[in-house]
C-alpha cells in the first residue's frame, strides 16, 4: 500500500508515515529496518527506476564535503549504502531524523564482514565503507560528542 502520507515497508511490513520531521525531502528507506526500494534512477525523488526490487543496507559511509579553509578534509554526515538485491545497483542515501540508531549501529557492525572484493567495488565508485576505526565519529554524530 502506498499513498502521499506513507507506505508499507516491503521488507519489515511496518507502516512508514511521511512527516516533516524526517529531516529529508524524499523518504527512501524504512526508519525501522533501513531497507529501501529501488525506485530512483538518476537523482533522489525522480522515481524513474524500472527495477523496483528491495535495496539492502550494506554499510555506512561519510558524505564527501570537500576541504576546509586549511586544506583538511571536512567530515561529512553519515550516509547509508544500499545495494539492490535485484540488479546490484549501489545507492548512497542520507539518514533521516527518525531512523533507528540501533539499526544504524547494527549495519556498521555487520559491514565489518564485507568482503575485500565488495570493498574494492565500492572504492571504485569512490565510496569508503566505514569500519571500526570510524565508530567514534558515528557515535558522535548519532548521540552527540561526550566530553
Amino acid at each position: 500500500m502506498n499513498n502521499k502520507n506513507g507506505f508499507e515497508c516491503e521488507h519489515c511490513k511496518k507502516w512508514i508515515e511521511i512527516t516533516e520531521f524526517m529531516g529529508t525531502e524524499h523518504r527512501n528507506h524504512c526508519p525501522f529496518c533501513l531497507w529501501s526500494k529501488h525506485v530512483d534512477l538518476n537523482k533522489p525523488g525522480d522515481r524513474k527506476a524500472k527495477c523496483k526490487a528491495e535495496m539492502k543496507p550494506i554499510g555506512l559511509t561519510f558524505k564527501h564535503e570537500g576541504l576546509d579553509r586549511y586544506g583538511k578534509l571536512k567530515q561529512g554526515e553519515i550516509m547509508l549504502i544500499h545495494e539492490c538485491v535485484g540488479c546490484g545497483k549501489i545507492n548512497i542515501n542520507r539518514l533521516a531524523g527518525d531512523d533507528d540508531s540501533s539499526q544504524i549501529i547494527s549495519i556498521l557492525d555487520e559491514s565489518q564482514n564485507t568482503s575485500a572484493e565488495k570493498r574494492e567495488e565500492l572504492n571504485k565508485q569512490n565510496i569508503k565503507i566505514l569500519n571500526n576505526s570510524d565508530r567514534e565519529e558515528v557515535n558522535n554524530q548519532l548521540f552527540g560528542k561526550i566530553e
